[in-house]
């Protein structure tokens, strides 16, 4: 499972990078569109859509949406879309929290629209930020915070790691670790400031929001493995070999991408 998994990875990064990096901002959009759309077939069997046919009316769906974004400038879907979006994000961490007392997250119908506001929410902000001013940048800012947690978090855990975070949901992660995720975020966040020369009210400003999330990114992580508990489903998919679905791997930043384009927009040198 391991060599497996570094094969994979091995080949995937250097794709995702490039994906990121290199391409103009409207080849980002089509390429992101692509990871979102798979994200999309994905999430409508969490949603215990389970014929092909309506999976694929579900991305469908998603793709709409994406492509409606795209034709409106991005300051006209924010109230639309990306703050609701926050809200919504805050609405599942609610559930996370208080699983395995159901919610309204156990209809069928609200897992799906959950899913098509989340995805394309996502999608929106990832462009947005591609579209800022050095925004390859900023990209690569909230992936670093995103993976600064993740890898923080293991480490930490592995070491220091007692007290579960929700052991309903995800018996093997603990508080420890996040606590560890945390640090490795804002230690993340400063050296990225430091190194782009931000003034300390900006560095400040990006340390708070680091922080914000990197826990948004822990429980966005936390709510697809309720999602799959609750559909009984180890992966999100096996697109991935070793790794899973693309769920999987993007579950963190579906949750973190809206609130840090949001949270920029504050950001005393934007």
């Amino acid at each position: 499972m391991l060599k497996q998994r570094i094969i994979t990875a091995s080949i995937l990064a250097p794709l995702v990078l490039c994906g990121v990096f290199l391409l103009p901002v409207k080849g980002f959009a089509v390429f992101f569109a692509g990871v979102t759309l798979i994200g999309a077939w994905e999430w409508a069997l969490l949603s215990d859509i389970k014929a092909a046919i309506k999976r694929i009316a579900f991305s469908v769906v998603v793709l709409m949406s994406i492509l409606l974004g795209w034709q409106l400038h991005l300051e006209e879907v924010q109230d639309f879309v990306l703050i609701p979006a926050l809200a919504l994000w805050c609405l599942a961490f609610f559930w996370t929290i208080r699983y395995p007392s159901e919610g309204l997250w156990k209809y069928s119908s609200v897992r799906a629209l959950c899913g098509i506001l989340m995805l394309a929410a996502a999608w929106l902000s990832m462009l947005g930020l591609k579209s800022l001013e050095s925004g390859n940048a900023w990209l690569l800012l909230i992936l670093l915070i995103v993976w600064a947690a993740d890898i923080g978090a293991y480490f930490s855990g592995k070491r220091w790691g007692k007290v579960k975070l929700a052991p309903q949901v995800s018996p093997g992660k603990t508080r420890e670790g996040m606590y560890g995720g945390l640090v490795a975020v804002a230690l993340t966040t400063i050296v990225f400031a430091w190194w782009n020369g931000l003034g300390i009210a900006s560095s400040a400003f990006l340390l708070v929001l680091g922080l914000v999330v990197g826990l948004v990114s822990v429980m966005g992580d936390l709510f697809e493995s309720l999602l799959k508990r609750h559909s009984k489903v180890k992966d999100s998919g096996a697109i991935l070999p070793g790794h899973g679905g693309i769920l999987d791997r993007i579950d963190s930043v579906l949750a973190a991408a809206p609130f840090y384009f949001l949270g920029l927009t504050f950001l005393p040198i934007l």
